[in-house]
C-alpha cells in the first residue's frame, strides 16, 4: 500500500500540535461517512469503488466494442471529466505511445476535445482524423456545458458525414445524467450506448465511475486494478481506522495545520515524469473544494527534476509561505545503467555502473534536505510503483482527503458557485437567448 510521512513538517508544525487536531479531523471523516456536513448530497463517491464492480463487465464490453472500431477515440469532456482519465492513461502509458505506428498499436489512441475553446486545435484535429477511424466519448452530466457541447457538436457533424449516422451511432458513447439534460435526451433519441453518471457523484470526483473507466479500458488498462486499489484505500481510510494509520486523516490535519502556521501554498512535486497528469487532477480536486470563502490553500504542482531549474529557485528562497507534498516512487519498471567513457570529457565516470534511478532518487533526497533546510516542510507520499492498483490507492486517497480537509477549513468541499462567473458573462457577452439584460449589463460596462 501507499505510504505517508509527515515528519519533515514538525519543524513547522510539532507532532503534537498535529495530534491536538486528531479529534476534529476524525469528526470531519465522520462527517462524511454519516452524511452530517455540507454538501451531503454528493457524497456517492465515498463507497464507489467498491460499489461500482457489479458495472465492471458492461465497462469493458463497451471499450472492447470501441477498440474493434476504431484507431483513435475522442474524449469530450472537461474539468473532472477528462483529467482523471487522462492522469491514469499518461501514468501508465508507453511515454511515446502517440508515435507508435498504427500496425503496431493494440489500442487506440486517446486524444482530448471539449477541454478547451480553440479554433486551430479543432482544424489540427480534422487534419489527424483524416483517413483513421475514430470514435467519441462524449462526457457532460447536463449536455450544455460550453466546452464539451461545442466540441461534440463539431466532431459528431464530422464522424457522420464520414461515415453515416447509422455507423457514427455504433462508434460514438455518451455518458451523462441517468434522466435529465440535452445529452441524455440525444442519446435516447439516436440510439447511442450510454453510461450514466450519478447524481450524487461531481465531476471532480468521479474518476472510479464511467467518466474515467471507460475512457481508461478503452485504451487498453486494467480497471479492475484501479478499482482493486480504491477499495484498499476506502477501507484504509474508514472511520474505525485510528488517526495513527488514517492516511487521509492525517494528511487532511497536516495540510490544515500548516494552513493555520501561514503556508497559504502547497506545491505537489514528482521526480516520475509520468506523474504529471496527477498533479494537474490534483489541482482541479483541491482547487474547486477548498477555494471559496476568500480560504483555501493554493494548489501548484511541479515535475522534478526539470523544475529545479526553475521553480527549484523560488521554492528554495521565494516567500515562506510555501509547503511541498513530495510523490515518491520506489521501483521503476525497467533499469538504464550510466555507461563508461574512456575519455570522461564530462565528468560523470564516477557514475558509471550506476541505474539511473539510483541517481534521480539521490537528486529527490537531497532536494527534500535543501527544501528543508529553506523552511519548506515537506510531506512524502511513497507508491512502491507506477501500476493501475498504486494509482487507485493514490487518487482515492486524495478525494478521502480533501473532503476530510475541507470539512476542517470550514467550506462545502462539493460544491464550485466560483466557476459559474465566467459563464454567466461568456453567455452574455454571446447573446445566449434569456440573457438580454446581463448582454446590456455587460456591455455598458465595456
Amino acid at each position: 500500500m501507499i505510504r505517508l510521512d509527515i515528519s519533515k513538517i514538525f519543524d513547522t508544525v510539532s507532532k503534537e500540535q498535529i495530534y491536538t487536531l486528531e479529534s476534529e479531523a476524525q469528526k470531519c471523516n465522520e462527517m462524511l461517512h454519516d452524511k452530517s456536513g455540507a454538501g451531503n448530497k454528493f457524497l456517492g463517491w465515498l463507497h464507489l469503488p467498491s460499489s461500482i464492480t457489479t458495472q465492471l463487465k458492461e465497462i469493458k464490453d463497451a471499450a472492447a466494442e470501441l477498440r474493434s472500431l476504431c484507431d483513435i477515440v475522442i474524449v469530450i469532456g472537461i474539468g473532472g471529466s477528462y483529467l482523471g482519465t487522462k492522469a491514469v492513461v499518461e501514468a501508465l502509458n508507453n511515454s511515446f505511445d502517440w508515435l507508435q505506428e498504427r500496425n503496431r498499436r493494440k489500442n487506440p489512441v486517446l486524444i482530448y476535445a471539449g477541454h478547451q475553446i480553440g479554433e486551430d486545435y479543432f482544424y489540427e484535429l480534422f487534419n489527424l482524423l483524416k483517413g483513421r477511424r475514430f470514435g467519441i466519448i462524449n462526457i457532460s452530466k447536463s449536455g450544455t456545458t460550453i466546452e464539451p457541447t461545442l466540441a461534440f457538436r463539431i466532431l459528431k457533424r464530422r464522424l457522420e458525414k464520414e461515415i453515416g449516422k447509422k455507423k457514427a451511432r455504433q462508434r460514438i458513447v455518451a455518458i451523462t445524467d441517468k434522466t435529465y439534460g440535452a445529452l441524455r435526451k440525444l442519446a435516447n433519441e439516436e440510439g447511442y450506448k450510454s453510461f450514466v453518471i450519478p447524481d450524487d457523484v461531481g465531476g471532480r470526483f468521479s474518476i472510479f465511475t464511467p467518466v474515467g473507466l471507460l475512457p481508461i479500458a478503452v485504451a487498453g488498462f486494467d480497471i479492475r486494478q484501479l478499482i482493486k486499489g480504491a477499495i484498499t484505500m476506502e477501507k484504509a481510510t474508514d472511520c474505525a481506522v485510528p488517526f495513527t494509520e488514517n492516511l487521509a486523516v492525517r494528511y487532511a490535519a497536516a495540510r490544515n495545520a500548516l494552513y493555520a502556521k501561514g503556508k497559504k501554498i502547497e506545491i505537489l512535486a514528482n521526480f516520475h515524469p509520468k506523474l504529471h497528469y496527477i498533479g494537474e487532477w490534483w489541482k482541479q480536486l483541491y482547487s474547486e473544494s477548498e477555494g471559496k470563502e476568500n480560504k483555501g490553500i493554493f494548489p501548484v504542482s511541479v515535475d522534478f527534476t526539470t523544475e529545479l531549474h526553475s521553480m527549484g529557485q523560488w521554492i528554495q528562497q521565494g516567500e515562506r509561505n510555501i509547503f511541498e507534498t513530495v510523490i515518491s516512487v520506489e521501483r521503476t519498471d525497467y533499469k538504464t545503467t550510466v555507461p563508461v567513457d574512456k575519455t570522461d570529457r564530462d565528468g560523470l565516470n564516477f557514475l558509471a555502473g550506476k541505474r539511473v534511478d539510483v541517481i534521480n532518487k539521490m537528486a529527490e533526497l537531497g532536494t527534500l534536505l535543501a527544501h528543508v533546510d529553506g523552511n519548506v516542510p515537506n510531506i512524502k507520499i511513497t507508491l512502491p510503483k507506477v501500476n493501475a492498483c498504486y494509482l487507485g490507492e493514490l487518487l482515492y486517497f486524495f478525494e478521502k482527503a480533501c473532503g476530510i480537509s475541507g470539512y476542517m477549513l470550514g467550506v462545502n468541499p462539493f460544491n464550485q458557485p466560483g466557476v459559474e462567473a465566467y459563464k454567466k458573462n461568456m453567455f452574455a457577452l454571446l447573446n445566449k437567448p434569456g440573457y438580454k439584460k446581463e448582454s446590456e449589463e455587460i456591455r455598458a460596462r465595456l
